[in-house]
């Protein structure tokens, strides 16, 4: 059952997990799927997305390399002016969000039936596992790609990952929104996400991951995939943060981990270096050993010889 059809249901709570297995194993290979056919009053368009009144879409096949993906902008700010509704309709500016600790961005649709299901539940797993709490050390902020959905279908978005995610008072820290087409194409643009309208479908492609802004709305990370390792998580948040939130414990780990931006991961590199330097302390320690061993032992059957 789609989001949509869980908007216009008044009854029970919004349906069961995805079964998405066969799914799960397309999207570790290219993360990219699409999402449920629209109403065919809709016009569809190629490119970023597929708002009512714009040109017809091409008939020409969608590229993964060159229409669907994420162009890294690291260190540069997304626009927090642009203006948003959230779950109950507000309308409030992107910076409102920003209240001094780091923010994590998702991007997705709420009708989606399989890959935005799974990945807004990847997120709310992920968080479980750490110690920080949204609302608190960060801000969580997903936004519909797609300008034709409301508040209704973001208030049960919403309703589905805190009931997945189980924290007290995470309402006031993970935020649901929808928007216009000029401020969502605006935001995916500065964030460097690619995605597309696919007319044969009738469905979005489009990539999955977070971005991880500072306090000040710069982009600091990239996170990809469906689920998120928690150290990935935690190390990004810290560095996001810039000394806001995370121990002392948690910078001298980012010592020994490097963020490399193609996987978007944190790679024991440094840690690969210490153990490698360890190594051949060992080595050279025995050989030290070894070495003077021999040469006490020729001292003493020298000594030995004279005294014969």
């Amino acid at each position: 059952m789609s989001f949509r059809a869980l908007a216009r249901s008044s009854a029970g709570p919004p349906g069961a997990r995805l079964p998405a297995l066969a799914f799960l194993c397309l999207a570790a290979a290219w993360p990219v799927a699409v999402s449920g056919a629209k109403a065919a009053a809709t016009p569809a368009v190629a490119g970023a997305g597929a708002p009512a009144g714009t040109a017809a879409a091409s008939a020409a096949p969608l590229s993964p390399t060159r229409d669907i993906g994420f162009d890294q902008r690291l260190g540069e700010r997304v626009p927090l002016d642009l203006e948003f509704r959230d779950e109950s309709g507000r309308v409030l500016k992107l910076g409102d969000y920003f209240t001094g600790k780091p923010v994590i961005l998702s991007l997705a649709y709420y009708d989606c039936p399989m890959l935005c299901g799974l990945a807004l539940q990847g997120i709310a797993s992920s968080l479980k596992t750490l110690a920080f709490d949204a609302g608190r050390q960060f801000e969580v902020i997903t936004v519909s790609f797609d300008p034709r959905e409301t508040p209704a279908l973001a208030r049960i978005a919403k309703a589905r990952s805190l009931d997945l995610y189980g924290r007290p008072r995470a309402a006031s820290g993970w935020h649901f929104l929808t928007g216009d087409d000029a401020p969502i194409r605006r935001l995916t643009a500065a964030v460097g996400f690619r995605y597309a309208w696919d007319e044969e479908r009738k469905q979005y492609a489009h990539p999955t991951g977070l971005v991880l802004l500072t306090p000040q709305g710069r982009i600091a990370r990239y996170l990809f995939g469906v689920e998120y390792a928690p150290r990935d998580l935690r190390l990004g948040l810290v560095e996001a943060g810039t000394g806001r939130i995370g121990t002392l414990a948690d910078r001298l780990l980012l010592l020994c981990y490097q963020y490399d931006p193609k996987t978007g991961r944190y790679s024991g590199l440094a840690i690969g270096a210490v153990r490698a330097g360890g190594v051949v302390t060992v080595l050279l320690l025995g050989a030290f050993i070894v070495i003077s061993v021999r040469w006490e032992r020729r001292k003493l059957s020298g000594l030995s010889a004279r005294k014969g």
